[in-house]
């Protein structure tokens, strides 16, 4: 039986790593490859500022290729959507179904993403969508995934948190009310 196709949405970080964990765990897609978005004159990862050749030693070490989205700086909204778009034909003309992302429960994020892929032909899968963040922390760890928080937002959390690992001993230490998987933007974390 042939099974639907789907590319990753990487960011480098944990939540899209445990995501294509959960993907490969439930077996019913084929991942075919990562999307990833660059911006094209600091040649890193446009959201978390990892280096290229970062991202693409992770896509060698996971042995799927890396479809780039460059993007200038700044990139005015349409400028973005249009090499999305862009980037979902080329995905239709593969015959991807599915882009895998690793949103976990902003409603605004999810909704764009859906919007943007509307009439595509190809559906999102958010396949960690809504779980109790507390949790789920813990599961990425126990799962293997072995990532280190790259930057914070000072604002949101001390930056003395920079450098370390994602661990349960990161975890134990985290403040009280503080957001266990960083999903408001408070850090940001690289997977290896």
């Amino acid at each position: 039986m042939v099974r639907p196709r789907a590319w990753m949405s990487w960011s480098s970080g944990k939540d899209s790593a445990f995501a294509l964990h959960a993907i490969h765990e439930q077996g019913a897609l084929d991942v075919i490859g990562l999307l990833a978005s660059v911006n094209a004159d600091a040649d890193r990862v446009a959201m978390h500022a990892v280096r290229r050749t970062l991202l693409e030693a992770q896509a060698d070490r996971l042995g799927l290729p890396l479809h780039v989205v460059s993007l200038p700086s700044p990139c005015p909204n349409d400028v973005y959507e249009e090499r999305m778009a862009e980037a979902m034909a080329a995905a239709a003309a593969s015959r991807v179904d599915h882009v895998i992302f690793g949103d976990l429960f902003l409603a605004d994020v999810r909704a764009y993403r859906e919007q943007a892929l509307a009439g595509s032909g190809i559906t999102p899968l958010f396949p960690l969508w809504g779980r109790p963040t507390g949790t789920l922390a813990r599961e990425v760890i126990a799962a293997g995934v072995r990532a280190i928080l790259t930057c914070v937002d000072p604002a949101q959390l001390d930056p003395r948190y920079v450098g370390r690992d994602f661990d349960a001993r990161l975890l134990d230490d985290f403040p009280a009310g503080g957001e266990p998987c960083g999903e408001r933007g408070e850090f940001h974390t690289f997977v290896w």
